[in-house]
């Protein structure tokens, strides 16, 4: 018996991805679940073979999530089905530990391939990721300012380009504003720039307005 978590808040989409996988292993057994809080109690409660998690979660941070996930099962798998495209956020997804990126635009088979690969002990990244892992791991590429971020201040970025004050991503985070303002500052500094007006300008040039996964609730 093949045990197979779908971590989404939609349940339609929950749905379709189950109907996709049960036609592949018609012997599965799913979980659900659309919070991160019960994805921590799925996890402690039964063995899976993989997770597939989406990275907008309405009461946690996709990435901080897949990080807590893989210190709790650090051999578990996790398929991250995500609306974010691959640019913006698969790269730090596979960083944090996940065993392969798809957006949810992607083929039907393809999502059944990076399943079956990922269940044989592989990884799963699609081409045009692939791409940009050698040009990362090569250093060949001029990256985008964003990309020297780490995970909480590209998250602090994009929820500050999207108009949000220091209080209200303190309290989306779960942080202390204290914190936030020191992410904040950090970032500007990485980014040579001074203003909140330069923050969103840039995350409007950028494509990353809109971006967080704590900032979008419906992919």
């Amino acid at each position: 018996m093949l045990n197979i978590l779908l971590v989404d808040d939609h349940a339609v989409v929950r749905q379709g991805i189950k109907h996709i996988l049960a036609e592949a292993y018609d012997q599965a057994n799913f979980g659900e679940t659309g919070s991160a809080a019960d994805l921590r109690q799925f996890i402690e409660a039964e063995n899976w073979d993989v997770v597939v998690l989406d990275l907008a979660l309405p009461d946690g941070n996709g990435l901080e999530t897949l990080k807590q996930l893989r210190l709790m099962r650090p051999k578990l798998p996790v398929l991250i089905l995500s609306m974010f495209p691959e640019d913006q956020y698969a790269l730090r997804a596979i960083k944090a530990g996940a065993a392969g990126y798809l957006n949810k635009e992607s083929a039907p088979e393809e999502l059944v391939r990076a399943i079956q690969k990922i269940l044989q002990g592989g990884e799963y990244i699609s081409d045009s990721l692939a791409e940009e892992l050698v040009h990362y791991a090569r250093g060949d590429e001029i990256s985008p300012l964003h990309k020297a971020l780490s995970d909480r201040e590209y998250q602090v970025l994009c929820l500050i380009a999207s108009g949000k004050e220091i209080r209200e991503i303190a309290a989306e985070l779960s942080l202390s504003p204290k914190t936030v303002s020191t992410y904040r500052a950090r970032l500007l500094e990485k980014m040579s720039m001074m203003t909140n007006a330069e923050l969103t300008n840039y995350a409007f040039r950028n494509g990353l307005i809109f971006q967080s996964p704590d900032d979008i609730k419906s992919p």
